[in-house]
């Protein structure tokens, strides 16, 4: 069954990792190929506010996404959040399917257990723990959405994507 809602939900999560995504992506070295994912999930923000999904640039989205994980050097410091943070990149993706076989309570699942694996303490307001932040975030993102509507949660999710993105800047140095 479709979920407007929750899908919304679970773009704005993988919006919000992304940011720190893309800042643990560049320091392995797979930049270019999570870049094309990047757009993928950006596409899918740009529809929050109601536009035409390009069947192209997801398609190459999730092409780029599939095995991304596993080169991930094991080595580098949030391995295991780049492991699971990408699985709610794959679950928005397939949720723009008619045919899916998931539901945006997975990928909010995923979102809250890529922060739970992160590796170190954070400092993001008066929370140290990643996981404690993600599901602050997705309670105000799910009020966000009710009370002032797509484009409102957009801009939340972008805004927490800047946490995320200073969080991993220092866990890579």
């Amino acid at each position: 069954m479709f979920d407007a809602t929750g899908e919304a939900l679970c773009r704005a999560a993988a919006i919000r990792l992304g940011g720190a995504l893309r800042v643990l992506a560049a320091r392995a070295g797979l930049s270019e190929r999570y870049e094309t994912v990047a757009a993928g999930v950006g596409h899918l923000a740009a529809c929050l506010d109601g536009g035409e999904l390009d069947v192209e640039v997801l398609g190459s989205a999730f092409a780029a996404n599939w095995n991304l994980s596993e080169m991930y050097p094991a080595e580098l410091p949030g391995r295991e959040f780049f492991r699971v943070g990408l699985k709610i990149v794959f679950v928005v993706l397939v949720l723009t399917r008619p045919d899916q076989q998931v539901a945006p309570a997975q990928g909010l699942e995923f979102a809250l257990n890529a922060a739970d694996a992160w590796p170190s303490e954070v400092r993001i307001d008066s929370f140290t723990r990643l996981a404690d932040f993600e599901l602050a975030c997705q309670v105000e993102a799910e009020d966000r959405l009710i009370t002032a509507g797509l484009s409102a949660l957009r801009e939340l999710a972008e805004a927490q994507a800047d946490q995320y993105r200073r969080a991993a800047a220092s866990l890579v140095g």
